[in-house]
């Protein structure tokens, strides 16, 4: 998938996506746990949200990650895939999964790092073989759709009635 194409989604891998960020939340005793592209799109989000500008903070860290990659690049590192910021009140856990998406997680002292890092390894390798799916599935087109058994000539003789 090019840099800035945009992410086609369908409904039965968004919901398997939000489930994996419900029970992360759960898992990780999370306040907060959501998902973004690397173009700053809010992806899934779930927790403590209502309270939280889910929007900025998604092309904040888009932004962050790219950042990030740019340092990468200075230090002939292909890419730093985890990032950690600690503040006094709260924390922010931020994974690249299968440098698709981007993983954010807040938490508070209610949780630990440990239980962070253990939660988002597990959750990272089921939202890569969900988005695995999703780009095979988009790479086959007409593949699971209404219009898939109609044919050329159909569409020919449609019109030349």
């Amino acid at each position: 998938m090019a840099k800035d194409q945009q992410m086609v989604m369908y409904e039965e891998e968004f919901n398997q996506i939000q489930f994996v960020v419900d029970k992360l939340v759960k898992d990780a005793n999370a306040k907060v746990v959501f998902i973004v592209d690397k173009n700053g799109q809010l992806i899934a989000a779930s927790g403590d949200v209502e309270n939280l500008d889910t929007t900025s903070l998604a092309s904040l860290t888009a932004g962050n990650i790219a950042a990030t990659g740019g340092m990468a690049k200075l230090l002939r590192e292909e890419e730093f895939a985890t990032q950690f910021h600690e503040g006094s009140k709260q924390n922010v856990h931020i994974q690249l999964v299968g440098n698709r998406v981007i993983l954010v997680v807040i938490f508070d002292a209610r949780s630990s790092l440990g239980l962070v890092r253990l939660r988002v390894k597990k959750a990272s390798e089921e939202l890569n073989k969900i988005f695995e799916a999703l780009l095979k599935k988009v790479q086959e087109p007409g593949a699971d759709t209404p219009f898939a058994e109609i044919s050329d000539e159909d569409i020919d003789n449609l019109f030349n009635d």
